[in-house]
């Protein structure tokens, strides 16, 4: 199957839907793709249109399996048959507890598991918890981070000044560092010695003005994601959770676009072989049903009954699809993600070399960002490239997003096939050319 575009895109009912859209949808949505979908299937999704686009993206990570995967849906099915809610919170039920049992395993165990309904939910329960166990008030994040939109996540939340426009002041507390970037080292270090630099910088912080005995937490993305697809420099994960040890302050990852195998390992804090105290997942945990999870050490739970809590949180329909996707995981797509990904970044490297105002390809697994320069020797953020470029691929059939200042996303379902990545990198390469050798094909 190839995707198909009829041109001039969008077609008339997608155009007739946004008008519709604009006149009622709250205007805080971002509407600047073109698609209006209808169904898909596989990697594949329509639109109203008939359009049908190779999905580069799912749903923002979210769609580990892809669309109307018929494990997922018979799981859904069989659920919905016989109960859909009933407060887990308050009544449990055995689905849930099997798969906190599950999730629990996943990191060896000696976990308990808090459920939600999404990732910043998951942020918002996190910090509650961090604060009410370790009674300090401080915590520090990355520049560059995503935690969500609520009070709490939108304090550690740094990828966009946009996000926090008009909305402050926030919650107090928060100290930001610079995330390490391999391919823009700050403090004057190099891609292999930025990630001490930034460790360095922390403890200056510890010394001069942010008490390390006051720091509840540290929260990160071992991947950053709304960020740009940066991978930390080898090491300094690692190096991240030694320090937290040594001032007795708590490890958060936020794993709600990493986890659930998207780089090709159940959770993205395992190819630095590091276990955080908490673990936040969300995303692509029940294939597009809306949950998240957070995995917190046995002796965090120390709030009590009521202290936390959600009606929603854990709903019966979204567990068993997280057990249908679980169980495809284990069954061989988180190591397609393994390989797929590890194919698709060579791949997307050897068309670097073409277009080299690609200046980086970076990631791990099925999280992959392009960076967009006006320069490979200056490294000079081109936003106007990426964007001209998402809006070329959308016309070639491909579902991308954008992300940081100048980088294009790549997030498809996991069970994307070799047959369709080569699909998807020969489109881009078009989608490329078009671009880089004849703008006047963006008219």
């Amino acid at each position: 199957m190839k995707p198909f575009v009829k041109m001039p895109f969008p077609g008339p009912k997608a155009r007739a839907l946004f008008e519709r859209d604009q006149k009622v949808s709250s205007t805080s949505n971002t509407r600047g793709y073109p698609i209006l979908a209808d169904h898909g299937q596989g990697v594949f999704v329509w639109d109203v249109d008939g359009n049908c686009f190779l999905d580069l993206m799912a749903g923002i990570a979210v769609n580990t399996t892809g669309y109307a995967h018929p494990r997922i849906v018979e799981a859904v099915k069989q659920q919905t048959e016989k109960l859909v809610h009933l407060c887990y919170a308050i009544f449990p039920q055995e689905p849930q507890i099997r798969l906190a049992e599950r999730l629990n395993e996943k990191l060896g165990g000696g976990y308990r598991v808090f459920f939600g309904n999404s990732g910043t939910e998951g942020m918002e329960a996190v910090m509650k918890l961090v604060r009410y166990h370790s009674k300090r008030p401080y915590s520090i994040a990355f520049t560059g981070g995503f935690h969500g939109r609520s009070s709490f996540g939108l304090s550690l939340t740094a990828s966009n000044a946009k996000y926090k426009k008009g909305f402050g002041p926030l919650i107090a507390g928060v100290t930001h560092i610079p995330f390490p970037n391999p391919y823009r080292p700050i403090f004057g270090a190099t891609a292999e010695t930025v990630g001490d630099a930034v460790l360095d910088y922390l403890e200056h912080l510890f010394k001069t003005i942010l008490p390390p005995e006051e720091v509840g937490a540290v929260y990160i993305e071992p991947i950053q994601g709304e960020g740009g697809y940066i991978v930390p420099p080898k090491g300094f994960l690692p190096a991240l959770r030694k320090l937290t040890e040594k001032h007795g302050i708590l490890l958060v990852a936020d794993e709600v676009q990493t986890g659930v195998g998207r780089t090709g390992k159940f959770f993205a804090m395992e190819h630095e072989g590091v276990k955080p105290d908490v673990v936040v997942l969300a995303k692509g945990l029940a294939s597009g049903f809306p949950i998240s999870a957070v995995l917190f050490k046995e002796e965090l739970s120390t709030w009590e009954p009521g202290s936390h809590g959600t009606t929603f949180g854990g709903n019966t329909v979204a567990a068993a699809a997280a057990h249908a996707t679980l169980d495809l995981l284990e069954e061989g797509v988180m190591q397609n993600a393994a390989d797929i990904g590890s194919y698709f970044i060579e791949r997307l490297k050897q068309l670097q070399k073409r277009f080299p105002r690609i200046g980086e390809v970076r990631g791990r697994g099925l999280m992959v960002g392009l960076e967009a320069v006006k320069d490979p020797i200056t490294k000079e953020e081109d936003p106007a490239l990426r964007d001209a470029l998402v809006k070329r691929c959308y016309q070639k059939g491909l579902m991308v997003l954008g992300a940081g200042t100048s980088a294009m996303r790549l997030a498809p379902p996991l069970i994307i096939s070799k047959e369709e990545a080569d699909l998807a990198i020969e489109l881009v390469g078009e989608a490329l050319a078009d671009v880089l050798e004849q703008p006047k094909a963006q008219s």
